[in-house]
């Protein structure tokens, strides 16, 4: 669902990478702008400091993400449109604004499939090691500052 290399051929690498790259521009700045409004709506400055703002576009992207993915699956649009669909909004859009719709897709889509376990080792390989990964990011850049 969210791969952009598995391109339809009708489109070229460029206008794909073209469609990529105007969501993509759109979601990053549309999480900016949501996820500091949810922030200074719900954690005024000087209050608690859960991430609220990434929270919701989180769970925003998944829930926009599954819609994708169900109006695509009925399949009422031509193959050519619902691949520019899938690359302007999944990986695009929804990849500007949260990584972790895409993880979520991935993650149900395993589920559906049966594979109970594969689906267990990535939900926590990429929940552990996207936090070691924090934490590794962290320790580097304090130690060459």
């Amino acid at each position: 669902m969210t791969s952009p290399e598995l391109a339809s051929p009708d489109l070229s690498p460029l206008a794909a990478s073209a469609l990529i790259a105007a969501g993509g521009a759109v979601g990053a700045v549309t999480r900016y702008h949501l996820g500091r409004w949810v922030t200074d709506a719900l954690a005024p400055r000087g209050g608690d400091a859960f991430p609220w703002g990434t929270l919701s576009v989180n769970i925003i992207g998944s829930l926009a993400m599954g819609g994708l993915i169900g109006w695509l699956a009925r399949g009422g649009t031509s193959a050519q449109a619902a691949e520019t669909m899938r690359l302007l909004i999944g990986v695009g859009l929804l990849g500007g604004f949260t990584t972790f719709s895409t993880f979520s897709a991935d993650l149900v889509t395993m589920l559906h499939r049966g594979q109970m376990i594969d689906a267990l080792g990535y939900g926590a390989a990429s929940l552990i090691a996207g936090m070691a990964a924090v934490v590794a990011g962290l320790i580097i850049a304090q130690s060459v500052s």
